[in-house]
């Protein structure tokens, strides 16, 4: 049950209370509860390009620089309409960088968990986008996401580095012995010496190339 009154009169919904007016929380942060999805996506396309796209039969990602879909959280309901003729979503990827105060992070985690909320209570199917950094933020992505279903992560940009790749593998593992997931929607990369392993375990790993990664293959 939602613990928010965004209908307070006189008060401006500055912060989208009305995303979570009839959410589940879950952890200490309370993080709106996502309802499972176990449907693989066919084909993705970015936010930013569904917006003017007529071919809805694919799921829209958020998988793009955080200025490309800030809009959907300013005004969430104008795109709505949008989203709704699409197979559904994978839920926005607000950055969260080590560098970004702690509560930043956990803001932008909950602002997506939000939206999803909001999307499944109006009808869409979402695939929750787990997004992590170091390792405060491992101890509570994972709360609100259903266990034993399908969920989404993005690699791009965070493998080629070192410190950044050990972080990453870190938190994924982490992700999986908490969440249990029976596939894994992986947005750019997915090597081998990292998800090897869990398609061992009969995890489904299901690989799409980053827009970043198409533009620039080579043309046969």
């Amino acid at each position: 049950m939602s613990k928010i009154n965004s209908q307070r009169k006189g008060c401006k919904d500055v912060f989208n209370a009305f995303l979570v007016v009839l959410a589940r929380y879950c952890g200490i942060y309370e993080f709106p509860c996502i309802d499972p999805c176990y449907e693989i996506p066919n084909r993705l396309i970015a936010f930013s390009k569904a917006i003017s796209c007529k071919d809805y039969n694919q799921r829209i990602h958020f998988f793009e620089d955080d200025y490309l879909f800030e809009r959907i959280w300013r005004n969430p309901k104008r795109y709505l309409v949008i989203l709704r003729h699409y197979n559904g979503v994978i839920l926005p990827d607000f950055s969260v960088y080590r560098d970004m105060p702690f509560v930043m992070q956990i803001w932008n985690i909950y602002r997506s968990r939000a939206i999803g909320a909001w999307l499944q209570r109006n009808g869409i199917k979402v695939i929750v986008n787990v997004r992590f950094d170091d390792k405060r933020t491992y101890r509570c992505t994972c709360d609100g996401v259903p266990k034993r279903c399908v969920i989404a992560i993005g690699t791009h940009g965070t493998l080629k580095h070192k410190e950044d790749r050990h972080i990453f593998v870190n938190g994924l593992e982490v992700i999986i012995k908490t969440l249990c997931p029976t596939a894994i929607i992986v947005y750019g990369a997915a090597p081998d010496a990292i998800f090897a392993k869990y398609k061992a375990m009969g995890i489904q790993i299901v690989q799409f190339d980053s827009n970043y990664a198409s533009s620039h293959k080579e043309v046969v």
